[in-house]
């Protein structure tokens, strides 16, 4: 265990093998990522009255049977600590018009008053729910992977509300786009 996952403990994590052979730098890699366009979400979770959340790119698919979503949290956060101890966070793959959310979200504005941006209510778990998202998600952890400066936190789907009318806010190149129909 490391030291900065002293503070909590982790379920079923592993620790990666380091590469044979180098890596890219720092400077390439966030080149090379920012290419990448991905579905902006916010990653929320709750203990007792404190509410957080943040504004990830880091969110995919990692199985349907069981339903199930992969998240990659820094690991020396409030988020981890308090994802790792209650085992839960939601997710809301924000709509196109949900900027101002992502903005908040992203450290815009002081923790404390990121809730007050958009819409929000609690999943029957007690856990944040945006309206209005693309697709929210309330999830269960059932597995953990330490990477040494992040967590993955696999999180089976208990929940989800999908409003099919509405497209994604994407990140790309620095910026949020949208999505354009194809001709």
């Amino acid at each position: 265990m490391t030291a900065a996952m002293a503070d909590f403990e982790l379920p079923d994590s592993m620790a990666l093998r380091a590469p044979r052979r180098p890596t890219i730098g720092n400077a390439e890699f966030r080149s090379a990522m920012a290419a990448m366009a991905s579905t902006v979400s916010v990653v929320t979770a709750r203990r007792g009255d404190e509410v957080i959340g943040r504004t990830a790119t880091s969110v995919i698919s990692l199985s349907a049977t069981p339903p199930a979503l992969l998240i990659s949290i820094d690991i020396v956060s409030r988020m981890a600590d308090i994802i790792a101890k209650t085992g839960g966070f939601s997710i809301a793959m924000l709509a196109d018009d949900q900027a101002a959310v992502a903005d908040a979200f992203a450290g815009r504005l002081d923790p404390a008053d990121r809730f007050g941006v958009g819409d929000w209510t609690r999943w029957p778990s007690g856990n944040p729910m945006l309206l209005g998202a693309v697709t929210a998600f309330d999830c269960e952890v059932i597995g953990a992977m330490e990477t040494g400066t992040h967590v993955l936190f696999a999180g089976a789907i208990v929940e989800a509300e999908t409003t099919t009318s509405r497209t994604p806010l994407l990140w790309q190149r620095h910026g949020y786009h949208g999505i354009a129909p194809l001709d």
